[in-house]
């Protein structure tokens, strides 16, 4: 199977969330290399300056306002091989346990919001602040580190005492290598990469807001759903309406969510099921779940 065959194969997966977000991450930054050596041999080095200035997001407010797509595009471009490569490892590594607990959409959702939060927390403070005043106007910042660390301080939330094997070090608890990174990105917030600092503490906040409001029942996540959800149906083709007759049949009782309907299907869980579940993950650890409540928690995390 060519390369082409398995990115098509992984992006036709309802249930890969995961892999599409490296995916499209890689993809473009392969095409920009690629942009960039042949623009370059060719004396057009302009273009890919011109090509990257409609990519990163800038903290000039008039050069944002006419490029409002880079608040998304920004956090899906990358230049550095290290700076992709460390994004993708933790991207990996932690949006696994966001995956597992909660679902493909709800780790789509920190991935996103994270990056807005961080890319907003940037240009509000590159603007307000007096300390970064005289960057503003050439400021521009890329990279997908605010959504990573909004899905790596999300995992640490929803499950703290989870624990890493890291080499040398043995094993230590995600709570700990969340806090080190929020730190790591206060510390560099004065630094010459401000701006991406800045980002990371904006998508650090974002995941911790994130899990505590579903854990309180409020998925933060719904609006950015509901936008894929309307943009998706407009390239869905349509069924044809077909009319059937089916014969009556009666139920002793009406179908209830989180049971089956008469007819064998089963049934959404309820808001106050999946409500209770996560307070005993956060409280016991998804280990202490029944079979049953996973199976809920797996249903909620598909149809949410």
């Amino acid at each position: 199977m060519s390369i082409l065959e398995d990115i098509k194969y992984n992006f036709r997966q309802s249930s890969n969330t995961l892999k599409q977000l490296i995916l499209i991450n890689v993809i473009v930054f392969v095409v920009l290399i690629v942009l960039r050596t042949i623009l370059v041999l060719t004396g057009g080095s302009g273009v890919y300056d011109l090509i990257m200035r409609y990519l990163a997001l800038n903290s000039y407010p008039l050069t944002f306002i006419t490029r409002p797509w880079t608040l998304i595009t920004y956090f899906f471009t990358h230049e550095g091989f290290l700076h992709i490569i460390f994004n993708m490892l933790n991207l990996y590594w932690f949006g696994q346990i966001v995956r597992e607990y909660l679902g493909e959409k709800k780790l789509l959702s920190l991935y996103v919001l994270g990056g807005l939060a961080g890319g907003i927390l940037y240009l509000l403070c590159y603007n307000f602040i007096p300390y970064f005043a005289d960057r503003a106007a050439y400021s521009m910042m890329i990279g997908a580190s605010a959504s990573v660390l909004a899905v790596v301080v999300g995992a640490a939330v929803l499950l703290p005492n989870y624990a890493f094997n890291l080499i040398l070090i043995g094993p230590i608890k995600i709570k700990y290598i969340a806090a080190f990174l929020v730190l790591l990105s206060i510390s560099g917030a004065v630094g010459d990469n401000a701006g991406g600092n800045i980002a990371h503490i904006g998508g650090a906040i974002l995941g911790w807001a994130f899990i505590k409001q579903l854990q309180r029942g409020n998925d933060m996540g719904r609006p950015i759903h509901a936008v894929i959800g309307f943009f998706s149906g407009l390239f869905k083709r349509r069924p044809n309406l077909k009319v059937t007759h089916r014969r009556s049949t009666t139920a002793s009782s009406t179908p209830t969510n989180g049971s089956k309907s008469a007819f064998g299907q089963p049934g959404k869980p309820s808001q106050n099921e999946i409500d209770r579940i996560l307070d005993k993950i956060s409280s016991s650890g998804y280990e202490s779940l029944s079979k049953d409540e996973k199976q809920k928690l797996f249903q909620a995390s598909q149809k949410d």
